[in-house]
């Protein structure tokens, strides 16, 4: 199966098949920064010419969510949130819908819808001063 096989079928991109593009160690979500929050971007090119890119998210070290799809386009395709110790959710369409978590007007941490409308329990990330 081709990567855009894969994309249309929204099964979880094979990151074999990709490179890494870049990281970030203290990364944003929807332009906004969390604490211990990191990503790291990984692209990879297509027959046709287009980038397929996947975005891998971490929240204090443990997998948070994935989204993916193509450069060209502003949203994700599909994404996928992490089910703790029993690895990855289904995949859903369209990009993940987040909550950040605040302390007064500070974010703390995040929390992200999973397939089934319930909230990840990723609630908090560590504080810094």
């Amino acid at each position: 199966m081709t990567i855009t096989q894969a994309i249309a079928a929204q099964r979880l991109p094979d990151l074999d098949q990709y490179r890494l593009h870049r990281t970030a160690e203290e990364a944003e979500l929807d332009g906004v920064a969390v604490p211990d929050l990191a990503a790291r971007f990984y692209r990879c090119s297509l027959p046709d010419g287009r980038l397929a890119s996947v975005g891998h998210y971490t929240l204090a070290g443990r997998d948070l969510l994935m989204a993916w799809g193509y450069v060209d386009e502003k949203h994700c395709r599909s994404h996928t949130v992490s089910a703790d110790d029993e690895g990855w959710g289904p995949v859903v369409d369209g990009c993940p819908d987040v909550d950040f978590v605040r302390d007064a007007d500070r974010v703390v941490g995040l929390r992200v819808r999973a397939a089934d409308g319930s909230w990840t329990d990723h609630t908090t990330a560590a504080r810094r001063p």
